[in-house]
């Protein structure tokens, strides 16, 4: 699954999104995280003691996440930016060279699914 050019563009354009994992009992957690877009559309999600976080935990147990960026343009015209992504992650060694926040290994999102709308100018 890869992005559009609209949507990589939004991507890059945005520092904070919201990563939901599954814990090995089933329950969801869902955490704002800091995020960068790859060039090979994975998205790589950093942050302080990422290795030592439920969430790490979590994709390590399933590799199971969804990750949402949106924000809301205006309200008077409605109009709002939004992506979603659901897919398979891995936890990953960080490369000396990431531009990802934080210190010590990421978690790496590959899509498999991928919903976006607004980011044409059209509201939503």
């Amino acid at each position: 699954m890869s992005f559009t050019d609209a949507e990589v563009s939004y991507l890059r354009s945005q520092t904070l999104g919201r990563m939901a994992t599954q814990h090995p009992n089933g329950t969801l957690q869902v955490n704002p995280v800091a995020f960068v877009v790859n060039d090979d559309g994975t998205i790589d999600i950093g942050g302080h003691r990422m290795e030592a976080s439920r969430k790490f935990r979590n994709v390590r147990a399933n590799g199971r996440v969804a990750f949402v960026v949106d924000d809301l343009v205006s309200v008077d015209p409605w109009q709002v930016h939004c992506l979603e992504v659901r897919g398979t992650a891995e936890t990953v060694p960080r490369d000396p060279d990431s531009p990802a926040v934080g210190s010590g290994d990421l978690i790496r999102i590959t899509p498999t699914w991928v919903r976006s709308y607004g980011l044409d100018g059209s509201t939503g």
